[in-house]
């Protein structure tokens, strides 16, 4: 669902296509256990563990660099780096502005909602 809106983003169920990140998407989760196992209730997995974020939690959620990159000057970055740069300026952004909340809650129908809580959401689709 959530890459039908973003129009560009790849399924991390589709391997060996041009712009594919499901083999570094697979490669991961077994570290998103290991941060929960040593972390506990302390990390929140958006959305997965819930649309809204509980008070002193550390977040760890999808982003698609592709929405924001060009949004700030690369200054002489690389595309790697400009990609980090992108989601972490616009993530302060949204923070102070106060519009990350509706980003951690898009309005979508409830039966698209419960999808996404299985198959998950990139933050700052809307």
């Amino acid at each position: 669902m959530t890459e039908l809106r973003a129009r560009t983003a790849k399924s991390a169920f589709q391997f060996d296509v041009q712009g594919s990140v499901a083999k570094s998407t697979h490669a991961g989760i077994p570290w998103l256990r290991f941060i929960r196992q040593h972390v506990g209730d302390r990390v929140h997995f958006w959305p997965f563990d819930g649309w809204s974020v509980p008070p002193k939690s550390s977040v760890v959620a999808e982003v698609y660099p592709a929405l924001w990159n060009r949004t700030f000057p690369s200054e002489g970055r690389t595309c790697d780096q400009q990609d980090a740069f992108a989601i972490a300026k616009w993530l302060q952004k949204a923070d102070c502005d106060g519009s990350l909340e509706k980003f951690l809650c898009p309005a979508i129908e409830p039966h698209e909602r419960k999808k996404a809580e299985i198959e998950g959401w990139i933050l700052g689709v809307l």
